[in-house]
């Protein structure tokens, strides 16, 4: 292979097709769903602890509605890095069998994990567009994959 040199054995695929690692994020958007509501509820409780009515919401576009969007972006962050380093991979990606390594087929560092995830979150803002760059290189690297020095694995189905 080209690009990253990645120890291969019989348990591990070459970088996944992108249609899992869709999968693997549709996953995971319902962990991230329960950190936001649990951040929402957080910053709704102290809100009205500060003397708004429990009716009231919080204005969008105001300096608390931005702290929590950075709040909510920061817990999924925390649940991305915490699960890749811990195992190499979240709760969306363990059906899929995929998970995060480094270049050398290890587990990453927490830097490029951090790097991995801001990436990733820039790529989803731009409609995906680092995603689907793993169509066209040559390694089926997403943008994330090749900022960060790491990459995604399949590892084979283990046989009974």
């Amino acid at each position: 292979m080209r690009g990253y040199p990645v120890a291969m054995d019989s348990t591990i695929r070459r970088s996944p097709l992108i249609g899992w690692r869709l999968l693997a994020l549709v996953y995971d958007f319902f962990p991230a769903v329960a950190l936001w509501m649990f951040a929402s509820a957080v910053f709704t409780y102290g809100y009205y602890l500060a003397g708004h009515a429990p009716r009231d919401n919080i204005a969008p576009f105001t300096l608390l509605q931005w702290l929590l969007w950075l709040a909510c972006w920061c817990l999924t962050g925390a649940y991305a890095v915490i699960s890749w380093r811990r195992g190499g991979r979240t709760l969306g990606m363990r059906p899929w069998r995929l998970r995060v390594a480094n270049a050398e087929g290890r587990p990453a560092s927490i830097r490029a994990l951090v790097a991995r995830y801001a990436m990733g979150s820039v790529s989803l803002l731009l409609l995906g567009a680092g995603f689907w760059w793993a169509w066209v290189d040559r390694d089926r690297l997403t943008w994330h994959d090749r900022l960060s020095r790491t990459r995604m694995l399949r590892d084979r189905k283990e046989l009974p």
